[in-house]
């Protein structure tokens, strides 16, 4: 009997031995199970973490790319403005030098001025060349020089020219002029159909007058005053190559 029971023990025992093996085996392959968990999430957020910043790093690229484009848009744009305005300008002086040449002769002698006045390009006649003192009557030389100017500005292909009177500020108070606005404006209509009896077109002339009102020099000698009394024949500027033209054209509709 007691050799059976000491058998059983031995048996129990072992059995029992064995059970603690695998249960300690056990324990040990869920523990590197739950480390290897524990690493795989770990690792699986610092993946998604990655991503994140991949995604938040491609929007940002993206979004600078579509500003770079943006801005090389933008000064696409501004350079063909500049272009645009320089090829213009060019124009404006090529057409200045081309007038400046045509007018040489009478520049030389002495019987106009050729100037840019405030952008606009100034055909310059003295007045006392044009007509006597206090009268709107051309002269025979002055009629002369008028029909010489007149062939040189019809020559100009699409421009419009406006005559402007100028006076000196000594006042003239007649039954036909009684102020110097009206014997300014008497002269550069005087002017203005003289140079239509010279072939230009009616369409392409209009007559200003400025009396006193905008001398080129005090009126405080003879020679000031009398560089103050002058025709002035202006190149009427083509607004149409101006920048902006286009969107003031719609914003005035």
């Amino acid at each position: 009997m007691f050799t059976v029971f000491m058998l059983l023990a031995c048996v129990g025992k072992g059995k029992f031995d064995a059970l603690q093996v695998d249960l300690d085996r056990t324990k040990t392959e869920l523990a590197a199970a739950s480390a290897e968990r524990t690493s795989l999430a770990d690792a699986l957020a610092a993946e998604t973490q990655k991503s994140a910043a991949l995604t938040a790093e491609r929007a940002r690229l993206m979004s600078d790319g579509a500003a770079l484009e943006g801005s090389v848009a933008e000064m696409e744009s501004a350079l063909r403005e500049l272009a645009s305005r320089k090829a213009a300008s060019d124009a404006r002086i090529a057409e200045y030098k081309s007038l400046l040449a045509r007018f040489q002769p009478l520049i030389d002698s002495g019987k106009l001025k050729v100037k840019i006045v405030d952008g606009r390009m100034v055909v310059e006649l003295a007045t006392d060349i044009l007509f006597a003192s206090g009268s709107a009557d051309l002269s025979a030389e002055g009629k002369t020089a008028i029909i010489e100017v007149s062939k040189v500005l019809t020559t100009i292909p699409e421009r419009a020219f406006q005559v402007e009177g100028h006076t000196d500020d000594l006042p003239i108070k007649t039954a036909q002029y009684p102020s110097n606005w009206e014997l300014a404006a008497g002269r550069s209509l005087t002017v203005v159909k003289a140079m239509i009896e010279a072939g230009m077109p009616t369409k392409r002339v209009s007559v200003a007058s400025f009396g006193s009102e905008h001398p080129v020099a005090a009126n405080t000698s003879a020679a000031a005053r009398a560089s103050n009394r002058r025709i002035e024949i202006v190149v009427v500027p083509d607004l149409s190559a101006l920048p902006g033209f286009e969107e003031l054209k719609q914003a005035a509709k």
